[in-house]
């Protein structure tokens, strides 16, 4: 403009001088033609000049013209840029009604593509001003952009319209405990040891990093059905040959798996394995809504219902405010208990005794069919899965659950496997009497009494159990604390607690005797700054008796036959049989022997310490109190960073016993266990 203005004034200028310069009221007959001649020289002089200065202004104006040109393409250019930042901001707004957990990351988002919008209308404005800083801007802000975008990146990754969003952490971690269990950060509650056991004499320091924790998170829309899955993993799995030597090799397991259709009339269909139904939740009835304990400890907290077992799910909700559900969950029976019918039978000098039982609730794992050939407690064969019922209460203030359980036991019994008392029939041929609900029954196909164990009249026996539970749970002080309460009560439901109490115990013919358990936790968590959560926990586990007399047990000794010598005659072989038809047993027996519990015993090896002396230990209560904190050291778009530290106070009482007219004793056991976490969350 200011070349357009420049010629236009020069033009002015010249046309101004040719007109001042020229004669106005010259005669026609003038003497001064020559005058007239060099005038008209001149004028057509400057005629060509300004033929000239028009083509330059023309030349001007044209380049002028292309760089309006390339102006409005950039322009254009940043157009398309701005739309495409308002698409991606309304991509990311409808995410976040999806999920309420990405609603952060949505609001972040959308400031970003607002901010982005406002320095392009800035560079835009610029580049109206001159041509080259249009230039220069646009090059900077492309550079700036890729390297925001790089930095950044995005949350969640699309693939095939598929969102998929990784996370987890890592973690390093340290437990040290007052009285060893000979374990990592998992603490096995029910086996903190009672003073006779040569680990309750020693301390114990482990540093973890197997906690640590990778998961996959994958959502789509098909059709009016909202899909989810979702995959979750740490490194708490032992292989066989995994040990805490050098490379300190432990295996990857899984926590979770499982896959979820959730439709808009309120109906959801889960299948994978997951959380049970049993556990809380925070609002409604969701997968990756449970209340989990803040607890380093991967235990959790004595008196936290949980299990993570395959299951199949369907919730209804009702509105906001209602939510129905059921689960069919894997069942896993767990015993307690001792003196169960039994013969033994050794040869003096020989191999080791064999034994065999009346009864058989669980089998060894199957390695060929995918289990672990090295759990001594095997699996159980139950006919039937667990059932779970629960209805979730959202009135507004609070969150409220009444849950029911059903569980089915069944072992199989074998009447004539355990013998009874020694006895002759008339040729004084030892028989051995077995213990059926019919005398009759064990005998041979002659009709006589059976003279060894034998699997004749074996029979499958069941039993039902389950429970009970309710739970509150609200905020208070403008959600700075939480208050949650929960009790769970039933027969048979020991495994659904972090102390993995007894579900069952077995009578002295066989069939077996659920236990009655009971499981209460209350929670507190401050949150007095975003950055800071702190957490007391109190909680407990209990297991009532389930005492019977009259278990049967005989051991046979058989000692072989010496031919005789020329020095000593033969000597025939000999069976001697011990046997006993008033053995005390089941669960919690007022006669259990308990005198032992807190006699030190010698070690059987250099990696075997002494288990203590004599002692049932049935537990009767395991109760825990918690307090810890974590610290949020950073919380942004580049994930989190927070350490933590907690104390825990577990104490063990189990059920007193002794001989009759002794003095009863209650075994007891106590540990102060303190964990440290430093841990890093992905985005």
């Amino acid at each position: 403009m200011r070349k357009i203005a420049s010629l236009a004034l020069s033009l002015f200028l010249v046309t101004g001088t040719a007109f001042a310069d020229s004669p106005k009221d010259s005669p026609k007959d003038s003497p001064k033609d020559a005058p007239k001649e060099a005038a008209a020289n001149a004028l057509t002089k400057t005629n060509a000049e300004l033929a000239a200065q028009m083509e330059e202004l023309r030349q001007a104006l044209e380049a002028q013209q292309a760089q309006l040109q390339m102006l409005k393409e950039e322009l254009s250019k940043r157009d398309r840029q701005i739309e495409e930042a308002r698409e991606a901001a309304a991509s990311a707004n409808a995410r976040a009604t999806e999920a309420k957990t990405k609603a952060v990351e949505a609001v972040a988002t959308s400031a970003e593509v607002k901010s982005t919008a406002t320095a392009l209308n800035s560079t835009v404005a610029s580049m109206a001003a001159t041509n080259a800083a249009v230039v220069n801007s646009t090059v900077a802000g492309s550079g700036a952009q890729q390297g925001m975008a790089e930095e950044k990146g995005p949350m969640t990754i699309r693939f095939k319209g598929i969102s998929i969003t990784p996370g987890g952490f890592i973690e390093a971690a340290t437990v040290n405990r007052q009285r060893a269990i000979s374990g990592d950060i998992n603490t096995q509650f029910s086996g903190i040891p009672f003073g006779g056991n040569a680990l309750s004499r020693t301390t114990e320091m482990n540093f973890s990093a197997r906690q640590s924790r990778l998961s996959l998170l994958l959502e789509s829309k098909v059709g009016s059905a909202k899909v989810t899955g979702y995959v979750e993993t740490d490194f708490l799995g032992a292989g066989t040959t995994s040990n805490n030597r050098e490379s300190n090799s432990y295996v990857l397991r899984m926590r979770q798996g499982w896959g979820r259709a959730e439709f808009d009339n309120g109906w959801a269909f889960t299948a994978g394995q997951m959380w049970t139904l049993a556990t809380e939740n925070k609002k409604g009835i969701a997968n990756r809504g449970e209340v989990l304990p803040q607890m380093i400890d991967p235990q959790y907290v004595v008196g936290f219902t949980w299990e993570r077992i395959p299951s199949v799910r369907v919730t209804k909700s009702f509105g906001d405010k209602f939510t129905l559900g059921v689960s069919a969950e894997n069942p896993q029976t767990t015993i307690g208990g001792r003196g169960f019918d039994s013969v033994t039978t050794s040869v003096a000098g020989g191999a080791a005794a064999t034994t065999s039982q009346n009864f058989f609730f669980n089998a060894p794992g199957n390695s060929a069919g995918l289990f672990n050939a090295f759990d001594p407690t095997g699996y159980t064969v139950n006919k039937i899965p667990d059932f779970v019922i629960k209805a979730a209460f959202d009135p507004g203030w609070g969150h409220y659950e009444i849950l029911g359980i059903v569980s089915e036991f069944r072992d199989r019994i074998y009447p004539c496997a355990v013998v009874s008392p020694l006895a002759t029939n008339a040729a004084g041929t030892v028989i051995l009497n077995g213990n059926p609900i019919n005398p009759a029954q064990c005998v041979s196909g002659t009709g006589a009494p059976l003279t060894a164990p034998s699997a004749f009249g074996a029979t499958n026996d069941s039993k039902t159990g389950g429970g009970f539970g309710v739970s509150a749970s609200a905020p208070f002080f403008r959600k700075k604390l939480d208050v949650s309460i929960k009790g769970v009560y039933g027969t048979g439901i020991g495994r659904f607690g972090s102390a993995q109490l007894a579900d069952i115990t077995a009578r002295p013919d066989g069939t077996l005797a659920t236990i009655h358990n009971a499981q209460w936790l209350g929670k507190l968590e401050l949150h007095p700054t975003p950055k800071v959560d702190i957490y007391g926990y109190l909680g407990g586990e209990y297991a009532s008796r389930a005492a019977y007399t009259g278990y049967s047990s005989v051991k046979i000794v058989t000692t072989p036959a010496i031919p005789a010598t020329s020095t000593s005659p033969a000597i025939p072989g000999t069976t001697t049989y011990t046997t006993s038809t008033s053995g005390i047993g089941g669960y919690g027996s007022p006669l259990a022997n308990n005198t032992g519990c807190s006699t030190e015993t010698v070690p059987a090896g250099t990696g075997a310490p002494g288990a203590g002396g004599t002692c049932a230990g049935d537990i009767r209560y395991i109760g825990e109190g918690t307090l810890g904190f974590w610290h949020k050291l950073y919380q942004g778009e580049k994930g989190r960073v927070q350490w933590g530290i907690q104390y825990s106070y577990i104490y063990k009482v189990g059920w007193s016993g002794g001989a009759v007219g002794a003095v009863a004793i209650a075994p007891k056991a106590v540990d102060n266990i303190v964990e440290t976490s430093f841990r890093y969350y992905l985005p």
